[in-house]
């Protein structure tokens, strides 16, 4: 385990700041010029729950991400110096907001700053199931014989007028909109806060039950509440069209995981793309042995621009705090 504390050498740090993980290379580097804050790092992997405790034990700011289950036994252990515990991602289930708010602690994401790496990943993986490119690329590792043919790994023609069926259509939901207009996809969304019917930017809006009866491929974009904790299960996937695909890079707990499994097995769904699992970081092994689905270990916003974004943020949210102001991006108990 190692410690890092940083500050400008001729002041001495009258706070300080527990960092659960380590941030990425440039954002870690520019820890040195905040003065008067000392910043204790950890390393890459997630820490132990003891240490994780042990760490932030009169830590004035706390910058965790999603691995770290932040809830009353932590802020107890924190005592009453802290202040703020900045995530470093748009998500915060694994934040106890009660907890946070009877200790007096202002809770902050990373929103904003990386829709468009989501987007892009959203989309990579929509082209990938559609264009069957992940079981070609293990064909021919595989060593396959194979010789051209018409019928050789046929998937969906996604600009030929395919139907994208977009579930939240937030930040991240109108950039991949924005993406799949780009490539002539028809494009209906469901938005509880627009009426149905109307459009927006060329986005048809429409119920939950005709989106999913319509698209050929449904990719989801809402945060997990205990409203959409499997939003997607037996009954909306059997509410699906025949042969589509869903994309899952929001939130594992979305997905019935069991219940999607069953619906390629049978199939009912031709295939499926999930970046964000129920069990995370453990991924079911029925998932994993289904050649019709690609997964992705949570990368979605895996650019490194991007990445450097929401570490900076995260930073950004704890001075801010700190310094007896407003976060950027605070994070409120329903």
């Amino acid at each position: 385990m190692t410690t890092s504390t940083n500050s400008v050498e001729a002041v001495k740090p009258t706070k300080s700041v527990y960092v659960a993980r380590l941030l990425t290379d440039a954002v870690t580097r520019e820890l040195d010029s905040h003065a008067g804050l000392g910043f204790d790092i950890g390393q890459e992997a997630p820490p132990a729950r003891a240490e994780l405790l042990e760490r932030v034990t009169g830590k004035d700011a706390a910058i965790v991400t999603l691995t770290e289950r932040i809830d009353e036994e932590f802020f107890t252990a924190a005592g009453p110096s802290l202040k703020v515990v900045a995530n470093v991602a748009v998500g915060f289930d694994n934040i106890d907001l009660d907890a946070a708010a009877r200790h007096g602690v202002t809770v902050t994401n990373t929103p904003g700053v990386l829709d468009g790496a989501t987007a892009d990943h959203t989309f990579a993986l929509i082209l990938a199931l559609g264009r069957r490119i992940v079981e070609a690329d293990r064909f021919i590792r595989e060593g396959n014989d194979w010789v051209w043919g018409p019928r050789m790994f046929v998937g969906l023609d996604i600009s030929a007028g395919a139907t994208l069926g977009i579930i939240g259509l937030g930040r991240i939901g109108r950039a991949v909109a924005r993406r799949a207009r780009a490539f002539d996809m028809r494009v209906i969304a469901t938005d509880a806060t627009r009426p149905l019917g109307s459009s927006v930017d060329g986005v048809e809006i429409v119920t939950q039950e005709e989106l999913l009866a319509t698209a050929d491929v449904v990719t989801l974009h809402v945060p997990l509440l205990p409203s959409t904790r499997h939003l997607i299960n037996a009954e909306t996937l059997a509410l699906m069209k025949p042969g589509a695909y869903l994309v899952n890079c929001a939130r594992g707990g979305i997905v019935d995981e069991q219940a999607l499994i069953e619906a390629i097995d049978s199939g009912h769904l031709r295939g499926a793309a999930i970046d964000t699992f129920e069990g995370e970081p453990r991924v079911n092994p029925e998932l994993i042995a289904r050649p019709q689905v690609v997964l992705t270990p949570h990368t979605a916003s895996a650019g490194e621009a991007t990445r450097d974004r929401m570490c900076r943020l995260a930073v950004d949210n704890v001075l801010a705090v700190l310094d007896g102001r407003e976060p950027l991006t605070p994070v409120k108990a329903s």
